[in-house]
């Protein structure tokens, strides 16, 4: 059993799509991460989805959303648990500039990584793997 800990994290991506930020909303986000169980896009709506590897342990992504601003900013907090236990709390930003090609996207997530079973750098590189899906569901739509 690991000791009761916490790790407190900020981490930045930045990514640039040739998609206007209105391309990048709730119908790409369904495209590049299919599995919610829940998705109300709105200030104080829910996103909820579990999933894991086949015979590993089931990880359960609980959000709210916080602020909306259209074609400007997300921001959402989550809590991710694995199985029954609670591994990190996390703040998100996510911002939409626009750039010469398209849109610059700026992702910000301030994290509490709890009892050593998660990393910030472990998140950071999942992020960073999701927001390259964002790109080629965004290319194929």
């Amino acid at each position: 059993m690991n000791e009761p800990s916490a790790k407190h994290s900020t981490f930045v991506i930045e990514r640039i799509y040739k998609h206007s930020p209105a391309r990048a909303g709730q119908a790409a986000k369904a495209a590049w991460f299919p599995n919610a169980e829940e998705f109300d896009f709105r200030v104080g709506g829910r996103e909820f989805n579990r999933g894991g590897p086949p015979g590993g342990p089931v990880y359960t992504f609980d959000a709210r959303y916080q602020e909306i601003v259209p074609d400007q900013r997300i921001v959402y907090s989550y809590t991710l648990d694995m199985d029954d236990t609670r591994i990190s709390v996390s703040v998100s930003t996510v911002e939409f500039k626009h750039a010469e090609v398209g849109t610059r996207l700026i992702y910000t997530e301030q994290g509490v990584f709890l009892d050593g079973h998660d990393t910030p750098e472990q998140r950071e590189h999942g992020t960073k793997a999701l927001l390259d899906r964002l790109g080629e569901a965004l290319d194929g739509q």
